[in-house]
């Protein structure tokens, strides 16, 4: 088998083999492998929305919870009517830019780019977040990992860069099993649960002896302005689980066709799934007689004879308690059910690691991000946005010491702004739709759609001011900081990208030709390089030649000078003295007084430099010749030309490419890209 460098064969060990741009199709998703790519973080939200529904309600004790109920019912309201208003627009923009798209050309670009702000701040917190809890459960099943829960994390966040960036399709088949998985876990035990209920033989959970102390502010009897601001307080939390939603709008490209009405199953199959789990969850909860506090808060928690249970208490989370009670008789279903909803933490960040690469790609499209945003990596995944995401989402987790109750309270204002941004966004295209269309069933289509997107912003709307209110001070404030410097940073690129555009626009006085050119050859020695670099410089035909040599050591100077006299090349050579030694200064003083002396005229420095074919030899050579061009860049009208002069040792390099081109992998005749001489010669040398 043919040799390949070290680090091109860790990369493909780490990425897997190069996919060329005509293989893009291959990675498109099918339903069954989209549904866990682009909706593991809304269906993992049911393993903690429940949570934070009942820690609301137990600020005001026991006896909240017939709430409970009602606000899943609210909750799937909201999510029923975002899915339906989802739908209207993945039909409407197939090409994936989402709410971005929608709010930038019905709105205006100071919407779109506030809808794209929110939406990356919601993606990394959505990696932080689901890691962060991941690395929790981590610490309490492993003890040694205790303590260590942030360096956990991330370790996580790099597994899952590592995944994504060996493409879509493959990492979206890699976190199938485990979602449906937990879809099959969760649902199992809330069916069985019905059935004991039905039957009469439903258990309690471990905590349904307990008794609950109401925090003091929600003591005796509430007010109705009390009640009200805590039925909202849980309600908000409970939104957590409508956090996803949108990252299907914004992957529809990532889709087989029929693209739109892929996505549009796939989002209706994640919203009936998340609505049946959550309210699965809540209702079968409250039946088992589940007390839930905050972990913090565990002292209001009272065991029957009314001593509190104590910081040693292990409160389990609501699942858990209800697979525990459930499969009371049956261990391993219990085991089960914990281990995916662990899993689905993970891999709920995946949403994130598809959904936010392919909207950089878009905003780097439009000027908004950096281009290198929008570049595939060798296997057709945007490498640079996955791995962008990455760090951001690590820098959190460390920040935060992964503590998912500091993290949690930064979460969903990001996803409410952009769904009410898109939401108007679409019944203002709706409203532009119908001024032009004549067919009357189209038209009846088009007000049904402008109707579900009106009642989606309605739910929306409301859900944005109650979180606002309810979770600003709790750490809201902080998302929002965070989205106006996003939305100040991306506007700094636009206008950057926007004035080198205009700067460099052609007109009629580029095609001016200079009035001389004043070639200068740099000479650190005589030998092959130099001489090379003079003959190149002479057959540029330049109005004037002239060879340049830094003088630094009389001696050394002396032996050039008089070598240079002896080769009698025809180029004069001019001394440029150093009495401090330095190399890059006196060169770069010297061809900008040629350029002062003619404004009009272009100053050409040749620098002969070495091509070397092993890494460690670009350590030992052209040190000087980077620093020369880095600083001659700066300088208006000098034209830097590089002449390489190949070593030996650059063959190697030479023979590495030609190997990994000429290897034959399988599956290449099959796809036409080898012919079978070639196949057989390369089995041979095998």
């Amino acid at each position: 088998m043919p040799l390949v460098g070290v680090g091109d064969v860790s990369k493909r060990i780490l990425l897997g083999r190069k996919l060329r741009s005509a293989q893009l199709g291959e990675t498109l998703l099918p339903k069954k492998i989209a549904l866990p790519v682009f909706a593991s973080d809304a269906l993992s939200s049911v393993a903690y929305a429940p949570d934070e529904v009942f820690i609301m309600l137990s600020l005001a004790g026991f006896s909240a919870y017939v709430w409970s109920w009602k606000i899943a019912i609210a909750v799937a309201l909201v999510m029923a009517a975002v899915i339906a208003s989802y739908r209207q627009t993945v039909h409407a923009y197939p090409s994936g830019g989402g709410d971005y798209e929608v709010a930038t050309v019905n709105l205006g670009r100071t919407a779109g780019t506030t809808v794209a702000s929110a939406l990356l701040v919601d993606y990394v917190l959505t990696v932080a977040v689901s890691i962060s809890a991941a690395a929790q459960y981590a610490g309490a099943a492993i003890p040694v990992l205790h303590n260590h829960e942030a360096t956990v994390g991330a370790v996580m966040v790099v597994v899952l860069m590592a995944m994504n960036l060996r493409g879509i399709r493959e990492s979206g088949t890699f976190f199938a099993v485990p979602t449906y998985a937990f879809m099959a876990a969760v649902i199992g035990t809330c069916l069985y649960g019905f059935l004991q209920l039905a039957g009469g033989t439903l258990p309690d959970v471990e905590s349904a002896n307990l008794t609950i102390v109401p925090d003091e502010n929600y003591e005796g009897s509430l007010t109705t302005f009390a009640l009200l601001f805590l039925l909202a307080r849980a309600f908000s939390s409970g939104c957590a689980a409508l956090t996803g939603v949108e990252a299907i709008s914004n992957g529809v490209p990532a889709f087989r066709r029929p693209k739109s009405r892929n996505a549009a199953t796939t989002l209706l199959l994640l919203g009936s799934i998340a609505i049946t789990m959550m309210v699965s969850v809540i209702v079968l909860a409250k039946q088992m007689g589940l007390k839930y506090v905050d972990p913090s808060e565990q002292d209001r928690l009272l065991y029957p004879d009314g001593t509190p249970v104590g910081d040693g208490y292990e409160q389990n989370a609501v699942i858990a308690q209800i697979a525990k009670a459930v499969f009371s008789d049956f261990s391993p279903g219990f085991y089960a059910v914990v281990i995916v909803t662990g899993l689905i933490l993970v891999l709920a960040a995946n949403t994130a690691f598809n959904g936010f690469p392919v909207l950089g790609s878009i905003l780097a499209k439009d000027g908004f991000a950096p281009r290198a945003l929008g570049s595939r990596g060798d296997r057709l995944a945007y490498s640079n946005g996955i791995v962008f995401l990455a760090v951001m989402a690590i820098v959190l987790i460390v920040a935060f010491n992964a503590e998912t109750t500091r993290l949690i309270q930064l979460y969903i204002v990001g996803v409410f702004v952009s769904f009410n941004l898109s939401q108007a966004g679409m019944i203002r295209h709706w409203t532009r739709k119908l001024t032009t269309e004549r067919d009357p069933a189209t038209r009846r289509r088009m007000q049904r759609s402008r109707v579900i997107n009106a009642i989606g912003l309605s739910f929306t709307a409301v859900v944005l001011v109650v979180v606002l209110i309810t979770k600003f001070l709790a750490g809201a404030w902080i998302t929002l900081l965070a989205m106006a410097f996003f939305f100040a940073v991306m506007r700094r690129i636009k206008g950057h990208y926007d004035d080198v555009s205009d700067e460099l626009a052609a007109d009629e006085g580029d095609k001016v030709l200079p009035t001389r050119v004043h070639a200068i050859v740099l000479v650190g020695k005589i030998h092959k390089p130099t001489l090379r670099a003079v003959a190149f410089a002479k057959a540029s035909r330049p109005n004037v030649l002239e060879a340049v040599y830094v003088a630094v050591d009389p001696d050394d100077t002396t032996a050039l000078v008089e070598a240079w006299e002896r080769r009698n090349l025809g180029v004069p050579l001019k001394l440029l003295h150093s009495p401090y030694r330095e190399l890059v200064n006196p060169i770069v003083a010297y061809a900008s007084e040629i350029r002062r002396a003619n404004p009009r005229g272009v100053v050409a420095v040749y620098i002969p430099e070495y091509v070397v074919g092993r890494w460690w030899e670009q350590f030992l050579h052209n040190q000087t010749a980077l620093r020369l061009k880095g600083r001659l860049l700066f300088t208006p009208g000098v034209m830097v030309i590089s002449v390489p002069y190949q070593l030996r040792s650059s063959q190697l390099a030479v023979d590495r490419s030609q190997r990994g081109a000429q290897r034959v992998r399988p599956g290449d005749l099959r796809r036409g890209q080898v012919d079978e001489r070639k196949s057989r010669r390369g089995q041979v040398n095998r």
